[in-house]
């Protein structure tokens, strides 16, 4: 009874945030295919090795990242244009010093 009463309490909780482990598998899916492979290898890369970690308010950020556009973030994480200071937060600076250094 008790397993039936955890998997219906989403249900019965509908429009709350769902919780963390659902988000950061979430996450993981949607940075593994992103639509082309040079970002599903560097993203999803960089999300498998730090998602454990990722509080709420740091999976919003790398869920806010992941709505960028793909040819945005390709280049800036190989380095082929500069990250306009916009666009800059700290998770996406975090992405983009990890792909320079794995490069």
């Amino acid at each position: 009874m008790e397993q039936n009463e955890t998997v219906s309490a989403p249900e019965s909780t509908q429009g709350s945030e769902p919780d963390l482990e659902t988000r950061r598998r979430r996450l993981v899916f949607r940075a593994r295919h992103r639509g082309t492979f040079e970002t599903d290898i560097l993203i999803g890369g960089f999300v498998d090795r730090n998602v454990d970690r990722m509080d709420a308010a740091a999976l919003t950020d790398m869920e806010a990242v992941l709505e960028m556009p793909d040819p945005d973030l390709s280049d800036w994480l190989f380095g082929r244009l500069p990250l306009p200071k916009e666009r800059e937060t700290p998770m996406l600076r975090a992405m983009i010093d990890d792909a320079h250094h794995r490069r």
